[in-house]
């Protein structure tokens, strides 16, 4: 809801029966705002309602009202001018110390690692790349670059697409170093410095640094616990007319959902509407655990309004750096005179190993979604034996499950866990503006045995966190 006013009802339905009578009205008011806007339900910058208007909502008292939004100010949480009214702040953001910066796999000997939402390889990884070698010298003779990719296994990504009942050419693909490379090259391509980028929150933080980084500002907006808040979004493009939108729409990262067939119709048709370029990022699409029925590619509601970013880094093994495009044709030179700046292809090698997985696809998912199924199952256990308080809904795919703590105070608990051999990533990670800092994303791409001795330090690690002396444990919610 950034730089949005809030109305009046929709802020009383947010707050929920907030007075539990224990002490003064506006404090229990102004704490109940407060978790609202350090869980990013209420976006930074987000403008509140006046005071008349929330006291008329709420059936409150005007000083009841006045009372809370000073509280508010004096901590930090609202901001306001007159004449303009009053906005939705943070203190400070909050950037966990460990996470922001933090690469999988480096300096975590001896620690369970739930910062990295990434499987191992699926066994045949070792028989593609001794195919593949077998191919090479028919191209070692050649220059070695390929912009839009080896013409084999742009055919073979078409492939996969059209089986989903949506027509693709290989001419329609672009082939990457992955799918971060290949939503910073959509993003170049199809945005100017200052355009505003529409995105949910929370959401991946580096692809949203990459948007940024690109000149871009981002429109966040939140999700309900429902999922994507269609009547917010179609809002939410109306008022800032995006250039673009990024969205991760299949078991999106990190709260797992899906989006309906319906949602996705409707979305796209909002979107061409306003001429806002939808690049969708299906790179977890391959991995519903459940059997169930997976809706239409959100392109073939669009045809000509939307790139589709695919990767298989989730699905076969992040150490193949091999994602790609799928686009209109009329946008594939802008694509190409895009990228001509950023890098000239991606490796041929690579290249011709995934081709061979991707023949060998059906096999070869059948058995990673058994093993994450299994994975997920048991994080889920775990998790109810030994955090009954935190709250959470099985995901029917992706890699990930998306927590809800009690308190706001996942941003502490990332150094406690450290501490006890546990690295986690704050919720307020996910976020695009701050905030979200009651929850904590886990992923279960850990061995199930990995996965219940890691909540158990975590549970743990969470106890004597909250056990502290309520002085200590109110500076760390407000950090």
């Amino acid at each position: 809801m950034t730089g949005q006013q809030v109305p009046a009802s929709t802020l009383a339905g947010l707050l929920g029966s907030w007075s539990d009578g224990s002490g003064p009205a506006y404090r229990s008011l102004a704490e109940r705002l407060r978790l609202l806007i350090a869980d990013g339900r209420l976006m930074p910058g987000a403008r509140v309602p006046s005071e008349r208007e929330l006291t008329d909502a709420l059936g409150v008292s005007r000083t009841t009202v006045a009372s809370a939004y000073r509280e508010l100010r004096d901590r930090g949480y609202l901001t306001s001018r007159r004449g303009s009214g009053s906005v939705t702040s943070l203190p400070s953001k909050v950037e966990p110390e460990l996470g922001r910066h933090h690469a999988p796999g480096i300096d975590t000997d001896g620690l369970y690692d739930f910062t990295c939402a990434a499987s191992p390889a699926v066994p045949g990884i070792s028989s593609a790349v001794s195919d593949a070698l077998e191919d090479l010298p028919r191209h070692l003779a050649t220059a070695g670059y390929h912009p839009q990719g080896l013409p084999e296994l742009r055919e073979e990504i078409a492939a996969t697409y059209r089986e989903r009942g949506l027509p693709t050419t290989a001419d329609q693909i672009v082939v990457t170093a992955g799918a971060l490379a290949a939503t910073s090259l959509a993003i170049r391509a199809m945005t100017q410095i200052g355009d505003r980028v529409l995105t949910e929150s929370p959401t991946h933080p580096n692809s949203v640094d990459a948007i940024r980084r690109s000149g871009c500002r981002v429109v966040a907006v939140p999700m309900s616990p429902h999922g994507w808040d269609l009547p917010l979004l179609e809002a939410t493009i109306r008022q800032s007319s995006p250039r673009a939108a990024w969205l991760v729409i299949d078991f999106q990262n990190p709260t797992g959902r899906l989006m309906s067939a319906d949602d996705r119709k409707r979305l796209a048709t909002a979107f061409a509407r306003a001429r806002t370029t939808a690049i969708i990022d299906e790179t977890l699409f391959e991995l519903s655990l459940d059997g169930q029925e997976m809706p239409p590619p959100f392109a073939a509601f669009d045809p000509q309004g939307v790139l589709t970013i695919g990767s298989v880094s989730k699905s076969f093994w992040g150490g193949l750096r091999i994602g790609w495009l799928r686009a209109p044709e009329t946008l594939v030179a802008r694509i190409l005179d895009a990228r001509a700046s950023l890098d000239l292809g991606a490796p041929v090698l690579e290249q011709l190993i995934v081709t061979r997985l991707l023949r060998s696809r059906t096999s070869l998912m059948t058995e990673r979604r058994a093993e994450l199924a299994r994975r997920r199952d048991t994080l889920a256990d775990a998790l109810r034996t030994a955090l009954p308080s935190w709250r959470f809904e099985m995901p029917g795919g992706g890699l990930s499950m998306w927590c809800e703590l009690p308190e706001p105070v996942s941003s502490s608990l990332v150094g406690v866990a450290q501490r006890n051999g546990v690295l986690v990533v704050a919720g307020s990670r996910f976020s695009p503006d701050g905030g979200l800092e009651s929850f904590l994303r886990l992923p279960y791409t850990l061995d199930p045995d990995t996965l219940r001795d890691a909540v158990a330090r975590l549970a743990s690690s969470y106890e004597s966190l909250t056990e502290a002396p309520p002085f200590r444990r109110t500076a760390a919610m407000i950090a």
